[in-house]
C-alpha cells in the first residue's frame, strides 16, 4: 500500500518534504475509497505471493475454510462504525452533526438515550442503538433518497401505545390475582359493649410525640 499505490496518487506526501505534497491533491474521499478498493480487489489479491506460490484470493478459496459471520449484519457496525455520544430521542428524531434523522422506530422511544454510530463517508443514515442492542436505521430526509411520511410516524406511534396499554392491563390483572396482604391494614373500631380506652386521667399529664424543651 504505501510503496505501491499512494506514491503513484496525486497529492501524495513523502517523508522529508516537510509536509509539502509532490503533486496537486485531485482526489475526492469517494475516488480515493474506490481506488484503494480496486488496488486490494485486482491487484494485491490476484497477484502470485512469492513464498506461496498462490495469489491469496486462490489461496484462500481452495483451503475450504469457511470463516463465521454475524448472527446479525449490524452486529458488525459494532466494529467498523464510530461512535458517537449518547443522544436523546426526541419527537421529531434524532439531532445528530446540525442534522434531524428520522425512523418510524424511534417513535416508540422519545426520551431515550441512545447510541448513534455513523458512517463518515455517509451521513445520509445512521445506525441507533438501545442498550448495546441495534435499533434501527435513522435517516436524514434532505441527505437520503429514502423518506417517511407523518403518517408512518403516526402509525408507528400509535402501536407503541396499544403496547404499553396492553402490557399495562396484563400487570393488573395479575396483580388482581394476587392474595389480599392484610398486614398493613388499619384494626376497625371496637363493637358496643366492650371496654374502651377513653384515655388518661384529669390529672395525669397527656403524653404526646412532640418532644418540648420541658419534658426532655
Amino acid at each position: 500500500m504505501t510503496t505501491e499505490l499512494l506514491p503513484h496518487l496525486p497529492g501524495f506526501i513523502p517523508h522529508g518534504t516537510g509536509g509539502v505534497p509532490l503533486t496537486e491533491p485531485a482526489l475526492t474521499i469517494c475516488q480515493l475509497d474506490e481506488t484503494l478498493g480496486r488496488f486490494i480487489v485486482h491487484e494485491y489479491n490476484e497477484r502470485r505471493h512469492s513464498e506461496t506460490g498462490t495469489a491469496p484470493h486462490a489461496r484462500w478459496r481452495g483451503t475450504g475454510f469457511v470463516p463465521r459471520g454475524p448472527a446479525h449484519p449490524e452486529d458488525i457496525d459494532l466494529l467498523l462504525l464510530n461512535a458517537a455520544t449518547t443522544r436523546r430521542v426526541q419527537r421529531d428524531g434524532i439531532r445528530f452533526a446540525s442534522t434531524r434523522y428520522i425512523s418510524p422506530v424511534l417513535a416508540a422511544y422519545v426520551g431515550e438515550d441512545v447510541t448513534v454510530r455513523y458512517d463518515p463517508r455517509d451521513l445520509g443514515e445512521i445506525r441507533v442503538f438501545y442498550e448495546n442492542a441495534f435499533l434501527c436505521r435513522a435517516i436524514a430526509p434532505e441527505r437520503s433518497s429514502e423518506s417517511y411520511t407523518l403518517a408512518d410516524l403516526q402509525t408507528a406511534r400509535t402501536a407503541r401505545g396499544r403496547a404499553l396499554k396492553k402490557q399495562l392491563r396484563e400487570r393488573r390483572r395479575v396483580a388482581s390475582s394476587l392474595p389480599a396482604d392484610s398486614r398493613y391494614q388499619i384494626a376497625s373500631a371496637p363493637q358496643a359493649g366492650l371496654a374502651q380506652d377513653t384515655g388518661p386521667a384529669p390529672d395525669e399529664p397527656r403524653k404526646h410525640g412532640l418532644k418540648t424543651y420541658a419534658t426532655e
